[in-house]
């Protein structure tokens, strides 16, 4: 049997034909570090390669899914924790097998974009999603402005991306994010229910249908998360974003001069 690698922070258990992941760094409010991305891409990959796997179940816990980006890692960002970053992003959007997500508590910014790639998700009645990018300099990701817009529809998308203030599950719902919403106790239980129900189709019918679901989007889907790569990392290396993200650790307000054109 596989013996997954696990850093306390990324726990990663196989059911048979069910591979489960849990988010857990509960002290940080499951902030993820490159490390904890390394460990995702890692598990995703082996998922995808494994004939004997064909779910897999990400969660964190039912009062908490994840913040985000751990933003400590990009106040000094290196090449090793962007590439983490976004090399989960890529193996997550292109990903073969059946993703199902329960999110517990709050998913923040890339806790909500990766939600735009799996196949199903439930979430609990107190969940709370944010995509914060522009509030802190950046821009979307994840396919994020291609996707969000498509399922959402265009004003409604412009809300969640441009405002970046919390919603919902009920908006979460509207916005094509979740299939259902659960109970916080039944949150992680009835995700795996779900889990099993699709590891008992038969393999390569289960996986002939998604991809036949999904492969007229990838060329775009893909081209869009190259695209907001780019401009991401523009974006971090302005005055804004540096500003905003030194205040959010320094615990005091941005300096809004900094928001402003260069003239």
């Amino acid at each position: 049997m596989k013996t997954f690698e696990n850093n306390g922070n990324i726990k990663a258990k196989l059911h048979e034909n069910i591979l489960e992941i849990e988010i857990f760094r509960p002290e940080k409010k499951n902030a993820l570090t490159s490390q904890m991305y390394d460990l995702l891409t890692q598990h995703l990959a082996y998922a995808d390669e494994s004939t004997s796997i064909s779910v897999v179940y990400l969660h964190g816990q039912d009062n908490l899914f994840t913040s985000g980006n751990d933003l400590s890692e990009f106040i000094t960002p290196t090449q090793d924790a962007a590439s983490s970053a976004f090399e989960f992003l890529r193996v997550i959007s292109r990903f073969k097998k059946i993703l199902v997500c329960a999110v517990g508590g709050q998913a923040i910014g890339i806790g909500t974009t990766l939600l735009l790639h799996a196949d199903f998700v439930i979430a609990s009645q107190e969940a709370k999603f944010q995509l914060p990018f522009v509030n802190l300099g950046l821009c979307p990701e994840g396919a994020s402005s291609l996707i969000l817009p498509n399922i959402a529809g265009q004003k409604l998308a412009n809300e969640l991306l441009l405002l970046g203030d919390f919603f919902n599950s009920e908006t979460a719902l509207k916005a094509g994010i979740l299939n259902s919403i659960y109970p916080k106790e039944e949150l992680i239980l009835e995700g795996m229910n779900i889990c099993k129900r699709l590891a008992d189709k038969p393999y390569y019918s289960l996986l002939t249908s998604k991809r036949l679901i999904k492969e007229n989007q990838q060329t775009q889907i893909q081209k869009t998360i190259q695209n907001e790569i780019e401009e991401f990392q523009k974006l971090l290396q302005q005055a804004a974003a540096k500003e905003i993200l030194n205040a959010f650790i320094e615990k005091r307000p941005p300096n809004k001069d900094t928001f402003k054109p260069i003239q």
